[in-house]
This record gives structure tokens, sequence and C-alpha cells, in this order.
């Protein structure tokens, strides 16, 4: 769950107040429902749910409130670059009804529809680590909250093990501060973080 020491927190354009224990319960449901998806997820893949959620036990968990304002330069300007998040499972709540968000899809880049109460997941692993941008808006501006969820710092980051004795392991295992280090260090998203612990053959 993420963490606040102040009782009030200023964020937005507005400065408009949000209180301490309305973001830690916002935030504490949002992690019940990764834990889910995770557990869902496993199953999917034929694995123990128990071997990927365990992972996820006091799990690293950050939050990130996105304000993009209206641009009458929209065509020239980028809200968000292309990237990868290098988190475990992320999601995304976009708060009003303005298209921004982006997926590349066969070189292209495809605009993803707001649909009202729907939260976005984005996954790294077995599922596509799908690469994406947010661009800017002429006319109106654009609000959302990104949920990030990775596994907890005593955690390896890999193929799942019965994942790997099915299919052969095509990615290295490296613990979670190694991973986050090399983030850090080489300022790698996920989808060249991913290409960097490709195991070659």
């Amino acid at each position: 769950m993420v963490r606040l020491k102040p009782k009030w927190i200023l964020t937005g354009a507005f400065g408009i107040q949000i209180s301490r224990s309305t973001l830690e319960e916002y935030s504490s449901k949002l992690l019940s429902i990764s834990m889910s998806l995770l557990g869902l997820m496993a199953e999917n893949l034929d694995v123990n749910p128990e071997e990927l959620t365990s992972k996820f036990d006091d799990c690293i968990q950050g939050m990130r409130m996105n304000y993009y304002p209206p641009c009458v330069h929209a065509d020239k300007v980028m809200g968000l670059a292309p990237h990868s998040d290098a988190t475990g499972l992320t999601l995304l709540i976009q708060i009003n009804e303005v298209e921004g968000l982006q997926i590349r899809k066969d070189r292209n880049w495809v605009p993803i529809e707001p649909i009202p109460g729907a939260i976005i997941i984005m996954s790294n692993g077995e599922y596509s680590n799908i690469e994406h941008r947010a661009v800017v808006n002429v006319e109106k501006e654009r609000l959302s909250i990104a949920a990030f969820h990775s596994p907890n710092m005593e955690a390896n980051v890999g193929p799942l093990p019965d994942l790997a004795a099915k299919k052969g392991a095509k990615y290295k295992t490296i613990g979670v501060e190694d991973f986050l280090k090399l983030i850090v260090s080489r300022k790698l998203d996920g989808k060249s973080l991913l290409d960097h612990l490709r195991i070659m053959h």
C-alpha cells in the first residue's frame, strides 16, 4: 500500500485537496484488484496462483496522478513518450472521457477509447508487454491515475518455474533489487529491459 505522511495532499493543476485516508483506502482497493488479477493470470497460464501472488506479498506499489492540459500544438507535443512499464502489473484509470492513451500494434499507434468505470490493465511476462504513449488534446484536459505493482524486494524477477519447466526459460532470473538497479542505471523501460534479460539461444 502507498504510505502517505501528510494528512492532506495537494495535487493536480488546481491544488485539489485529497485526504491521506482516502488515498490509502483507494490504493488498498487497487492492490486487492491487482492480487485477484495476478491469481487469475496464473490460472490462465496453468501455473499455481500462489507461485505468482507470493512474489507480491508486501509488494512495491506506486501511484501517479497524470494531468495533461489542452494544447493548441497537440500535433507537436507528446504527453508521455513511448515506453513499456517495467512493473509486474499496472492498472490505469482514465478519469475523464478524453482519448490520449495509445498502444503500438503492428507498428501503428492505436488510440484506446476511454470506457467509463473501466480499469486498463498492462502486464508483463507471458502476456504482451505493450508499448504505449500518451498524447495531448487540442481542446480538453485529460486526467488519469496509474497504479504500479512490483514484486517485493525479497523476490526474484524471471520466468515462473512451472512455465520454465514446460516451455523453457526465455529470460534470465534476477533479484528485484538488482532489477531496480538495472532500470535506474541504464534508464531502461520495460521493452528494452526485457530485451536485455532475454536468453539468446
